[in-house]
């Protein structure tokens, strides 16, 4: 399970880049950007989208298995970098679909 301390390390990492937003799911956090799933934090690592925008800003990233049964992610080794981090959520942006409406 994710930490809070580790939780609160990040936010406040990365509090200058708006539009991330985390959502507690089962111990785990799902990762917002603008709305869009970009990835979560899994046992104390950020991992995004294995898609290829992100591939292109972390080619040497490690793949990693958030949880039994999920897809692969990359694994955001060193999101200490705010700019940087905008700049990949950025470009993953782009490319992943619109969050699906919900049904009223």
């Amino acid at each position: 399970m994710t930490t809070k301390e580790f939780v609160n390390y990040f936010t406040e990492t990365l509090s200058a880049v708006e539009g991330i937003t985390l959502r507690a799911m089962m111990g785990e956090y799902v990762l917002y950007y603008h709305g869009k799933v970009i990835g979560g934090i899994y046992d104390n690592r950020v991992l995004v989208k294995d898609i290829p925008s992100a591939r292109k800003f972390l080619p040497e990233a490690r793949l990693e298995l958030p949880y039994d049964g999920a897809k692969l992610m990359l694994y955001l080794e060193d999101f200490e970098d705010a700019e940087l981090v905008k700049s990949l959520f950025d470009a993953m942006f782009e490319e992943l679909p619109e969050p699906k409406r919900k049904k009223i």
